[in-house]
């Protein structure tokens, strides 16, 4: 079938336009940078240079291409960023703004299907640690909650909406891979455990998410799957295990109050945050991990 990509040239598009392809799928890939069109071409698929907030450009985009899916994973995250800052206010707005330019080109175009990009770590932080697809999120107005947003632009469009919650992505390109984000501040010993490690963390390996994607490209009803690996962990469990991977030393504990004034709410996601059940996911998208739990995916990952 025809698969409009918006995103391809990401962590998560790169693979998924790959698989797309092996599967016989006419696929179109898009980016908003002229350098990465290269790349989605060498991978089989056809590229287009759109921007997201360009309505216009990306009614043009879809109605030339004429897919029958539409695969949303458009991001802006930076490289580098500091936990203190505002650093994901440009992809809030692509979620919100470039989510809505992006369902109204798909629909104009007849697309009958879109897959969608969401977080696994939206849960509310009460209750039980391992969280289904039926559980409240954290909803409340302003930037911060654009997953939400999204999500509802997505399920509430005239065409077969499925938004997938992706967990913590590890991989190539991550920011948990070699020389990436987080493995830099667990290299510098700067990413401790805080407080009693409670929070509780859903991996899933780049490769993985593609698959995942893959699938609701070609089956599945709509609605929300959480697209993680098979084992939820608690910060105090899977950090020391991602540090031994690196070969960096072990992490340091901080006291919860400490680290909230320094960190605000990272301290919190550190012993609050939710994991995810990904039993939807497999038992109705036919999903299989290549990478099952982050205890070895981690080690596998980062020698590869």
């Amino acid at each position: 079938m025809k698969v409009f990509v918006a995103g391809a040239s990401g962590v998560i598009g790169r693979p998924t336009v790959r698989r797309l392809v092996a599967a016989g799928h006419e696929v179109v890939g898009m980016t908003r940078r002229e350098e990465r069109a290269g790349e989605i071409r060498a991978a089989g698929a056809e590229a287009v240079v759109c921007d997201a907030f360009d309505a216009e450009g990306l009614r043009e985009a879809l109605a030339a291409a004429g897919p029958e899916v539409v695969v949303h994973l458009l991001t802006a995250l930076p490289r580098r960023y500091d936990r203190r800052s505002d650093y994901l206010e440009p992809t809030n707005r692509i979620r919100v703004e470039g989510t809505r330019n992006l369902i109204a080109a798909a629909v104009a175009a007849g697309a009958r299907r879109m897959v969608a990009e969401s977080n696994a770590f939206v849960y509310r932080r009460e209750g039980g640690w391992v969280k289904d697809e039926e559980e409240p999120i954290e909803d409340r107005a302003g930037p911060g909650r654009a997953p939400g947003k999204l999500e509802r632009q997505v399920l509430g469009a005239d065409l077969e909406g499925l938004v997938l919650r992706y967990g913590w992505l590890y991989g190539p390109g991550t920011y948990y891979d070699r020389g990436g984000q987080e493995a830099l501040e667990v290299e510098r010993r700067r990413l401790p455990i805080v407080g009693r490690g409670t929070g509780t963390f859903s991996f899933v390996h780049s490769e993985d998410a593609a698959a995942a994607t893959v699938a609701a490209v070609e089956r599945g009803a709509p609605g929300i799957y959480n697209v993680v690996d098979d084992e939820p962990a608690a910060m105090r469990e899977w950090l020391p295990v991602y540090a031994q991977a690196l070969g960096a030393k072990p992490p340091r504990r901080v006291p919860y109050r400490l680290a909230r004034l320094a960190a605000g709410d990272a301290a919190r996601a550190a012993v609050e945050l939710r994991g995810a059940s990904n039993a939807k996911a497999k038992r109705e998208l036919g999903w299989t991990l290549e990478h099952p739990s982050w205890r070895r995916g981690f080690a596998d990952a980062l020698r590869a």
